[in-house]
């Protein structure tokens, strides 16, 4: 690995992180900034493009008031890339509340170097499982 790649690798793992601890703070126009201006995100029940979008459908529907902390923990995340400024990645999440484990799944990412670094071009947010005392709204999980 160069010290180029390690460098990419280290701007993406700050770029994912940067969009899970702005979210669980409810920050959604710093975790909005994570995305290319045309940047979108699909989620189950909803999809968004662009930033101001994307602020709009995280923040509209109603939350449950039993929520009182969310917690996404990234774990395992593979990053290839495409060239100098394109990557595809996998990465598995699992998301406490204060109820406990609440859904797991994964994002499926492209990414994009841009003047002001690497953005998120595309994010699709799958469940794979979510707990029957979720304090989320029910999610499909994909199988």
């Amino acid at each position: 690995m160069t010290d180029t790649d390690f460098a990419d690798r280290a701007a993406i793992a700050d770029l994912m992180a940067r969009y899970t601890i702005n979210g669980d703070r409810g920050k959604l126009p710093e975790l909005a900034a994570c995305f290319a201006s045309d940047g979108v995100l699909e989620f189950p029940g909803a999809s968004a493009t662009g930033r101001d979008d994307i602020v709009r459908v995280l923040s509209s529907g109603p939350r449950n008031p039993l929520l009182t902390l969310v917690r996404h923990h990234l774990t395992s995340s593979l990053i290839e890339f495409e060239g100098a400024d394109r990557a595809t990645g996998r990465t598995y999440f699992q998301v406490c509340t204060n109820a406990g484990l609440d859904h797991i799944g994964v994002y499926a990412d492209r990414f994009v170097r841009l003047g002001a670094g690497w953005h998120i071009a595309q994010r699709q947010v799958r469940i794979d499982w979510q707990s029957p005392d979720s304090l989320f709204r029910r999610f499909e999980a994909r199988h």
